[in-house]
């Protein structure tokens, strides 16, 4: 994030909002609670006036960084973003097009299940690794799985 004025020197670049940079492979179980933690932050933030529910997701990319977003509720409900979508519209605004996911984090402050809806997990699909694990509040508890477990049949383009 860019916390200066000028032509946007490292030094000039800050850590995200709530620290959620990670270091460690993300298949260890600690990162995946790091990244965990990363969407509980991100949750905070969320703007859910008509709702209530607040929901923040964390998402992993291959280049090492971690990008969080949040939900954002309008009046006209067709227009609230997921978490997860703002989390990827950020990423790829931030890192350009060529990202890909590595591993993926949702929760809410609610204490619901919520994985990924049908749209966001489309969305995804366009970036994230095939076998990238994605952590989520379920019914039973804190659920993790291959995102193409999630959504099988994905639309998704055919990369040259």
């Amino acid at each position: 994030m860019y916390s200066g004025r000028g032509n946007g020197l490292a030094s000039e670049f800050m850590q995200s909002a709530g620290g959620c940079l990670m270091d460690a492979g993300i298949k260890d179980e600690l990162a995946l609670d790091d990244l965990l933690r990363c969407a509980r932050e991100a949750a905070e933030r969320a703007y859910a006036p008509y709702s209530s529910f607040r929901v923040g997701a964390a998402l992993k990319l291959t280049g090492g960084a971690v990008v969080t977003g949040a939900n954002v509720e309008n009046a006209s409900y067709g227009l609230t973003i997921c978490a997860e979508r703002a989390a990827l519209v950020r990423a790829v605004s931030e890192f350009g097009p060529e990202i890909r996911i590595a591993a993926v984090a949702v929760t809410n402050l609610n204490d619901a299940a919520s994985p990924p809806c049908g749209a966001c997990r489309q969305t995804l699909a366009e970036f994230i690794l095939p076998d990238a694990p994605v952590i989520f509040s379920a019914e039973d508890g804190v659920r993790t799985m291959p995102f193409s477990a999630l959504l099988p049949q994905a639309f998704v383009k055919q990369r040259k």
